[in-house]
């Protein structure tokens, strides 16, 4: 009795260990699965460790996308072409994303903005200026124009021209790093292709925006009388476009009073004009 106990015993070791043994040797498989697909992974991001996608770097998100824990379309930078190929080594290649480029929303400028002080030896940052009454221009929405989004852009997209961030959009991946920089808000995230976006983000009176800037809205609702695919929004006294909804018919851009909605031509493969409105006043 003792010795089939004793039998039973051993019988149920060497089961134990034989599962063991097969369980991590499964597991090693999966673990090497896991990490060349993890390479391959990180082989089609981009690279920029920009961090729009949460991560901290590009590896980590690898990491994830291989576990099954992030989406493969989680690269804003890298796009529809990024996720499709991230899809093909996941064994889906269906996934798509839609790519995005960072729009400063003012038109002013050193030359249609109302100054209110001259800001001279301070800081360069838009924080240490925006301190000071919210910043130089009488426009308190306005681009304070010290470049804390050029600083956080990784792919040098941004540049300061007449007092104002501009945006290469050849060069912008639509990381996000600009959004989060501003401290007036200002810079928003838009698909690539737009047709029009309104160049203004005041909240102020219709007086108020003509004295602080020449190029201010209105909110003057023609905009919104006109579109037939009801995509423009009043956000008080500004207008913004529901993307959408927006169609890119243009007739916002053709009756706006002050000119401040701007158009973009679709020119080639990747290449985009950028036409500002004019006033009909």
């Amino acid at each position: 009795m003792i010795f089939g106990i004793i039998i039973s015993v051993c019988i149920l070791c060497v089961a134990a260990l034989i599962s063991a043994v097969l369980q991590n040797a499964e597991y090693s498989e999966n673990k090497i699965k896991r990490e060349l697909k993890r390479e391959k992974i990180l082989d089609c991001l981009p690279g920029g460790n920009c961090g729009a996608c949460g991560y901290s770097d590009c590896a980590s998100l690898a990491m994830d996308i291989a576990k099954g824990k992030a989406s493969p379309a989680s690269c804003r930078p890298g796009g529809n072409s990024v996720a499709q190929a991230i899809g093909v080594i996941l064994g889906n290649d269906d996934r798509e994303t839609q790519r995005m480029r960072a729009q400063v929303m003012c038109s002013g400028n050193n030359h249609t903005s109302r100054p209110k002080y001259i800001y001279d030896d301070g800081a360069l940052d838009c924080f240490a200026e925006m301190k000071l009454g919210g910043g130089s221009r009488g426009c308190k929405y306005a681009c304070v124009g010290m470049g804390n989004c050029v600083k956080v852009c990784p792919f040098g997209a941004i540049s300061i021209k007449d007092g104002t961030a501009v945006v290469d959009y050849k060069l912008c991946t639509g990381c996000g790093n600009c959004v989060t920089a501003c401290p007036k808000h200002i810079i928003k995230l838009i698909p690539y292709d737009a047709y029009h976006w309104v160049g203004c983000s005041s909240k102020d009176s219709a007086n108020r925006a003509k004295f602080n800037c020449t190029v201010g809205c209105t909110g003057c609702s023609s905009c919104l009388k006109v579109c037939p695919e009801q995509a423009i929004e009043m956000n008080g006294n500004i207008a913004s476009i529901n993307y959408d909804k927006c169609s890119g018919c243009g007739m916002c851009y053709t009756v706006c009073p002050e000119g401040v909605i701007w158009r973009s031509d679709i020119v080639g493969k990747d290449g985009l004009i950028f036409t500002k409105g004019k006033k009909t006043h």
